[in-house]
């Protein structure tokens, strides 16, 4: 039997507004998904480089964020559009952060633990997550299509992790899929802030108050760097930037059933940069556990796609 679609996002205060609705255009959607990938890729190759240099994960997530700032507050207001980040949800905004911020660290962690196409893999666990959450936080009832692409995608996981073998880093598992967790919660944060506040204000927000909560742990991480280890930063928080604005416009011209399939394209991205400057390719485990997870995300995607959802909670690169 078919599981009725049921909206698990928060309902908005009574009386927001509400966005104008927008023609789909799948093309440019994927186009600037597509794109979105690239950039992110090269953001978390960028984060492995300048960890190698002994630059902490902590001070890599304070400038992946507060470069941000400056950056969107020259382009709106370039544009005469700074009105645009007023908002009368500021403390949803906060909470947001925290929890985006948590999921950023996870992320940043996770990249310079691992070798790149085991730190993208494991970030696909974000739509199993939600499933989870869906199922357990808002009793969402769920089918056995995608109980099965849970169970499918964790199998994935332990293949990749190889338990009993000669394992990957144990703690750049956990925390690419603390990564996974943390983003899929972020992910019904931004279904309901959707539903009153433009993309540009969200990721305004996000970005200002993760940079605020990050500062707070840079006295323990702040060390001085050369002019190499300041342009691999810089190039950091400029690409995850517009991956992330890229990321947020994509839903504006197309279904997130449409666009969420091009994430898997990161994979390819990170692989050939594990290839091209580490001279490493993903071992035997990932060619194996790698299709098993994606396969799970693509399941659980037709099957939100299925049910006719607006906003599928399987958009797991939102936060990066």
């Amino acid at each position: 039997m078919n599981t009725p679609p049921v909206n698990i996002a928060p309902v908005a205060p009574s009386g927001a507004a509400q966005a104008a609705p927008r023609a789909d255009r799948p093309l440019l959607a994927i186009s600037l998904r597509l794109c979105a990938m690239v950039l992110l890729a090269t953001m978390f190759m960028l984060v492995k480089y300048v960890g190698e240099y002994g630059v902490a994960a902590t001070e890599v997530m304070f400038w992946r964020q507060a470069v941000t700032v400056p950056l969107v507050l020259f382009w709106l207001g370039a544009r005469g559009q700074l009105g645009v980040l007023r908002t009368t949800r500021m403390a949803s905004h906060a909470r947001r952060a925290a929890t985006g911020t948590a999921g950023l660290f996870c992320n940043v962690t996770a990249a310079m633990l691992l070798p790149l196409s085991e730190a993208t893999t494991l970030g696909f666990t974000t739509p199993l997550f939600a499933v989870l959450i869906a199922a357990v936080v808002f009793r969402q009832p769920v089918g056995v299509w995608r109980w099965t692409a849970v169970v499918l995608g964790f199998v994935g996981v332990l293949i990749i992790s190889q338990p009993g073998h000669e394992p990957v880093s144990p703690w750049g598992v956990a925390a690419g899929l603390g990564a996974g967790l943390l983003v899929a919660l972020v992910s019904f944060q931004i279904r309901d802030l959707a539903r009153t506040e433009a993309p540009i204000c969200c990721v305004f927000w996000f970005a200002f108050y993760g940079a605020l909560i990050a500062s707070l742990l840079l006295p323990t991480s702040i060390t001085p760097h050369d002019a190499t280890e300041w342009a691999l930063l810089i190039g950091v928080g400029v690409s995850g930037t517009l991956a992330q604005l890229l990321i947020t416009f994509s839903l504006r011209f197309g279904q997130v059933a449409t666009v969420v399939v091009m994430d898997y394209t990161a994979l390819v991205w990170a692989t050939a940069y594990g290839w091209l400057i580490w001279d490493r390719l993903p071992s035997a485990a990932t060619w194996l556990g790698a299709p098993a997870i994606v396969a799970a995300g693509l399941v659980i995607t037709w099957r939100e796609h299925r049910l006719s959802r607006a906003i599928s909670p399987g958009s797991s690169l939102e936060d990066v």
